[in-house]
C-alpha cells in the first residue's frame, strides 16, 4: 500500500491547510463567569500520537463539570493526569478550553487510525484532562470517538455523549445492568431530570426495567414522557417517607449525593445483589484539599470502609465516574438510531454567547442540556 507513497512527517501535522490558530473560548485562571475569554489565537490542535484524530466541532454542550472546572474544582488531579511526571516544570494548564461534548466532522487522522477517515461525522466526550470542545477544532483519541447517530443533527448529538457515558458507566460498567438482566427490576433514579438522569431513565426503559424517578414537580411531565413508571416529587413532603411506601428496589442511581446515602440504601432489597451507585464522590475534593498522595489514601479508606459496611448489611455500595469510550458510544448510537433514546435539550446558544450559556447552566433547574452551536448551520 505504501510502496510508492511517501509518508508525511508527523512531527506537527499533515493538514492540507496549514493552521496555527483558531477561535476558542478559554480561561486563563479559575473563577466565576468573568474568567471566560474569547480568542482567535488559540493554538491549533496537534496530532501527537498515531491513534488521534482532529475533529472540526459543529456543536458542543455544557455539563456541570464545566462549571466546576471553571472554578478550579479537581485541578490537582487533572493536572497530575495532564503531566504525571511533572516534565513541564513551570508550565500551567492555561489557557484552558472547557467543554466535553462534541459532534462534528473528522478533519485529519493519525497514521494509526483505520476506523475513521476525513469527512466522517462523529461524536465524542473528551476527558476533562484534555483541551475541550468550545473551539473550532479539537483533538481526540480514536478510541474516544464514535460515528454520530444517523438520525440526529450535530446539535442534537452534542447533547448526549458525556451524560450518556456517565450513566453507562454507573448503570452498566459499575452497576452490572444490561439488556438481559433488567427485565422486571425496580430501579430508583435520584435526580432524574438532569442530563444523566434523563438518559438513565431511557436506558433502563430500553432494557425493560421498572423506573421510579425522583424530581421536582415542574419536571414530572418530562420524566413521564421519557418513560418513568413512577414519579416522586421531592418537594411534596419527606422524600424518604414517600419512598418507604413503595416496594424495595434492586438498584439505586444517586445523582444528588449529600445526605441522601444516609437513608437511600435502606430502600434496597437485602441479600439479593441489590446495588447503590453514586456519582457524587469526594475523590477530586480530597486531592484538592490533601494533595495527590494523601487525597488518594483518604479516598481509598472512605470507599473501602463504606463498601464493607454496606456489604455486611446485605447490599452493594459503589462509586461511578465518567469514562470516555468510543465503543460504548457505538452501543449508545444504536439505541438512539433505533428510537429508544433521544436527546433532551433545554436551550441552544450560538458560539458567540458561550458566557450566557454558562450563566444558564449556573442558574440550575434546566430541563435537558445546554447546547452550543459552533457552526451556525446544523
Amino acid at each position: 500500500r505504501w510502496a510508492n507513497r511517501r509518508v508525511p512527517a508527523r512531527g506537527l501535522r499533515a493538514s492540507p491547510r496549514a493552521r496555527i490558530a483558531m477561535p476558542s473560548w478559554v480561561i486563563d485562571r479559575y473563577g466565576s463567569n468573568e474568567v471566560l475569554r474569547f480568542t482567535r489565537e488559540m493554538m491549533f490542535p496537534i496530532i501527537h500520537f498515531p491513534n488521534e484524530v482532529i475533529i472540526k466541532v459543529h456543536a458542543a454542550s455544557l455539563n456541570p463539570i464545566d462549571l466546576s472546572m471553571r472554578s478550579g474544582y479537581g485541578a490537582t488531579a487533572l493536572n497530575m493526569k495532564r503531566d504525571p511526571l511533572k516534565l513541564k516544570a513551570g508550565e500551567t494548564e492555561f489557557p484552558l478550553t472547557l467543554g466535553r461534548d462534541v459532534s462534528g466532522v473528522v478533519m485529519e487522522c493519525g497514521l494509526g487510525v483505520s476506523y475513521f477517515k476525513p469527512g466522517d461525522e462523529v461524536w465524542a466526550a473528551i476527558p476533562p484532562w484534555k483541551q475541550g470542545t468550545l473551539s473550532e477544532f479539537v483533538v481526540a483519541s480514536g478510541n474516544e470517538v464514535s460515528f454520530k447517530p444517523k438520525c440526529l443533527s450535530h446539535t442534537e448529538a452534542a447533547a448526549l455523549p458525556y451524560v450518556g457515558l456517565t450513566a453507562w458507566s454507573a448503570l452498566h460498567q459499575v452497576g452490572g445492568l444490561n439488556q438481559s438482566n433488567c427485565s422486571g427490576k425496580r430501579i430508583l433514579i435520584l435526580g432524574a431530570s438532569g442530563g444523566v438522569g434523563t438518559f438513565a431513565i431511557q436506558l433502563m426503559k430500553a432494557w425493560d426495567a421498572h423506573v421510579t424517578a425522583v424530581c421536582s414537580p415542574d419536571a414530572s411531565a418530562l420524566v413521564k414522557k421519557l418513560g418513568a413508571d413512577d414519579v416522586i416529587d421531592y418537594k411534596s413532603g419527606n422524600l424518604e417517607e414517600q419512598l418507604k411506601t413503595l416496594p424495595l428496589f434492586d438498584f439505586i442511581l444517586d445523582n444528588v449525593g449529600g445526605s441522601t446515602e444516609k437513608w437511600a440504601l435502606h430502600l434496597l432489597k437485602k441479600w439479593s445483589g441489590a446495588t447503590y451507585v453514586t456519582l457524587v464522590t469526594p475523590f477530586l475534593i480530597n486531592m484538592d484539599k490533601l494533595g495527590v498522595a494523601d487525597g488518594m489514601l483518604q479516598t481509598g479508606v472512605t470507599v473501602g470502609s463504606k463498601t464493607l459496611k454496606h456489604l455486611l448489611k446485605g447490599v452493594h455500595y459503589r462509586w461511578a465516574f465518567f469514562m470516555p469510550s468510543g465503543p460504548s458510544l457505538d452501543e449508545i448510537a444504536e439505541l438512539v438510531d433505533s428510537g429508544k433514546i433521544q436527546p433532551v435539550i433545554d436551550e441552544v446558544f450560538p458560539f458567540s454567547d458561550v458566557p450566557e450559556a454558562f450563566l444558564k447552566l449556573e442558574g440550575g433547574h434546566a430541563r435537558g442540556k445546554t447546547v452550543i452551536n459552533v457552526i451556525t448551520r446544523q
